[in-house]
């Protein structure tokens, strides 16, 4: 997604063992799938991404499909992440860090710090703590073309960035901003699976 999206080519996902929620395809299947291809029996979705940019440094990966992920880095206590939504204060966060996810996202990192579940198609983005100090902070839904400026403070001067798992550490007085992306990446779907199949088959939903 990070190498292609901007190319606008479709991405088929194949599971080669884990859990692969955008990776409905298993390694048997691939001729058969192959085929379809051929045949144009595919269906295309359209997921959004999010873009995080900064003043004063540079950003090795910016667009992430699943999530932006605030970090404490090494073994430093919890970092103080403050942030402002639309230019209003919104909270001051004292935790392990704070993810800033998609509804593609939803069924990744953010699922596991408890996270909210979303459609892929609902248009939201989601701030979910990470081991949150204080435990009547939980995680907030806002609508996705919410403007997140984020503040960081860290007792060792700097903190970790993740956009999907590439990281880089960066000084604590880089501030950052999150916005959704006019990037999209092109997924495509073989089987038809909707998104409660996919609840009920790779999360075990209700059993």
């Amino acid at each position: 997604a990070s190498l292609i999206g901007h190319l606008d080519i479709p991405i088929l996902g194949i599971n080669c063992g884990h859990l692969g929620y955008l990776a409905e395809i298993h390694t048997e299947n691939v001729d058969a799938v192959l085929e379809q291809l051929i045949s144009n029996n595919y269906t295309i979705e359209q997921r959004r991404m999010l873009e995080v940019t900064c003043h004063d440094g540079k950003i090795a990966s910016p667009y992430a499909l699943n999530e932006v992920a605030i970090l404490k880095s090494g073994l430093s206590s919890m970092i103080t992440v403050d942030v402002t939504l639309n230019g209003e204060y919104l909270h001051n966060y004292k935790a392990d860090g704070l993810l800033v996810a998609t509804p593609t996202g939803s069924t990744a990192y953010n699922l596991s710090v408890g996270g909210p579940l979303l459609d892929p198609h609902v248009n939201a983005i989601i701030l979910s703590p990470v081991a949150t100090h204080s435990l009547n902070i939980r995680p907030l839904v806002v609508l996705d073309d919410s403007k997140i400026d984020i503040k960081i403070s860290s007792r060792n001067g700097n903190y970790l960035l993740s956009v999907d798992g590439r990281s880089q550490v960066l000084n604590q007085d880089i501030q950052l901003h999150i916005e959704r992306s006019q990037r999209t990446i092109k997924l495509v779907r073989i089987s038809g699976q909707t998104f409660m199949q996919s609840l009920k088959e790779k999360l075990y939903w209700g059993k």
